[in-house]
């Protein structure tokens, strides 16, 4: 069986524009063009009440999350020049309202809103928020009690991190000129509104690298509501806080006020004028205390001196005099006078008999052949002292040529250079020259001492 259809209505292969046809193909940049000119016309400003999801923030600066409720979700973007200017960070399962308009993004075919602003939706919302956040970071155990100093006992110089036009600012300043001054340092920073969380941050973390280093340093601001002092809620004022090397006090509102911050510092404030009390002792206490502690010091070793004298009276009063104390000594003195005489000419005559039976066993024969074999020793000494004798071979034919000032002549090079030479025998000098001249006799001979051979029988007993 088969249907036939009119002409116009089959399809064909090729498209088929009839002349004065009122609907023309639209390309697909034209339709998606078109559907955003109707959205954006349609919705140019809507508000949206959703939960946070997947949120992401770009390199760019950009934001990209998605808006949800239990039913629908909606893509969001937020630019870089208005993220700068949100007063929180947004992050996942935040309830807020955005205000914005919706736009189409024609290379996926999705439509989204382009936040311009977003805000927490209502107290509630914006207190979950807190909750949430204080359990992630306490889970990273920034909030630990281990974590926390010391506070200095005395901080030379103190770092306020506030607002310079506040009373905050003049209410720390008086408090601790009134207690104990100190030199302060003051960061100024907004605390409150657009970028003052960035800058809260910043200062605390500009403070850790002053030199010479600061001793204490305190976080303040005036009270408010939990709109006012949210910055102090921020996650990178609360790092910075936990990071600081330098001991912190928190002071952010009024005693009922809480923030972050407080769990993270090393000591919570319930004002800011209580940070400076806490901040330093009452000078006028302690030049008190100091007084007091030297009074009872002064005291305390006057007592001493006193109980140190008493026993030494006691115990001098007991002490035996001089003369009782040396009796003995003197007595023991004169008796070994009186018996040293006695005891010395006993000595004596024991020494004496000693040496009568001694002296009877020496015999003169050992005496006399000692000596004998000295006197050999020393002949045998004299004998080699002769034949070695510069003037002996003089006896034997020999002569000794010298110049006429004395000096001994053993070459005939020195002999001729010299000329005039004298020779020397055994019974004395004659002058002569070296081409066999007679010369003029002009120096006396020097009268020789007469060799005198060595005499054997003098000795030293001692060099035996």
């Amino acid at each position: 069986m088969s249907i036939n259809l009119p002409e116009d209505t089959r399809s064909g292969l090729l498209a088929n524009v009839a002349p004065g046809d009122n609907s023309p193909a639209l390309s697909v940049s034209e339709l998606s063009g078109a559907l955003k000119r109707t959205v954006e016309n349609a919705f140019g400003q809507v508000r949206v009440r959703g939960e946070i999801s997947g949120f992401k923030r770009h390199s760019s600066g950009h934001c990209y999350f998605t808006l949800k409720d239990e039913n629908a979700c909606i893509d969001a973007v937020i630019w870089r020049t208005s993220a700068g200017a949100l007063a929180f960070r947004p992050e996942d399962g935040a309830e807020v309202v955005a205000t914005g308009k919706l736009t189409t993004y024609p290379g996926r075919s999705k439509y989204q809103i382009v936040v311009e602003r977003m805000e927490l939706a209502g107290e509630g919302a914006l207190l979950a928020l807190l909750e949430k956040r204080r359990k992630a970071l306490a889970a990273e155990g920034l909030f630990d009690a281990a974590r926390k100093r010391k506070l200095p006992f005395l901080p030379r110089v103190i770092g306020v991190v506030s607002s310079p036009t506040g009373a905050v600012i003049r209410d720390i300043l008086h408090r601790l000129e009134d207690r104990c001054p100190t030199h302060v340092i003051l960061w100024p920073v907004p605390v409150q509104g657009e970028g003052a969380a960035a800058k809260i941050a910043a200062a605390i973390r500009a403070f850790a690298t002053l030199e010479p280093r600061l001793d204490l340093l305190i976080v303040a601001r005036g009270g408010g509501s939990i709109e006012d002092l949210w910055a102090f809620n921020e996650e990178e004022v609360v790092r910075a806080v936990a990071e600081s090397p330098i001991p912190l006090i928190s002071a952010v509102g009024h005693e009922t006020d809480t923030t972050l911050i407080d769990f993270a510092s090393d000591l919570r404030a319930p004002t800011p004028t209580a940070a400076a009390e806490l901040a330093v002792p009452v000078r006028s206490e302690l030049v008190a205390q100091l007084g007091e502690l030297q009074h009872r010091a002064q005291h305390c070793l006057a007592r001493r001196i006193d109980r140190q004298r008493e026993r030494f009276e006691l115990v001098t009063c007991r002490w035996p005099t001089a003369a009782t104390m040396f009796a003995p000594t003197v007595q023991r003195l004169d008796e070994i006078g009186e018996r040293l005489p006695r005891s010395l000419a006993a000595r004596a005559g024991s020494a004496r008999g000693d040496l009568n039976l001694v002296a009877g066993r020496l015999r003169s024969d050992l005496i006399d052949q000692r000596i004998a074999r000295l006197g050999e020793r020393l002949a045998a000494a004299w004998k080699m002292a002769e034949l070695a004798h510069p003037e002996r071979p003089l006896s034997k034919g020999y002569v000794r040529v010298t110049s006429r000032d004395g000096t001994t002549l053993t070459t005939a090079a020195a002999a001729s250079a010299a000329q005039r030479l004298t020779l020397r025998f055994g019974d004395g000098p004659v002058d002569a020259t070296v081409d066999g001249a007679t010369a003029p006799r002009t120096v006396e001979p020097k009268r020789r001492k007469p060799y005198i051979a060595p005499q054997p029988g003098l000795f030293d007993p001692a060099e035996e």
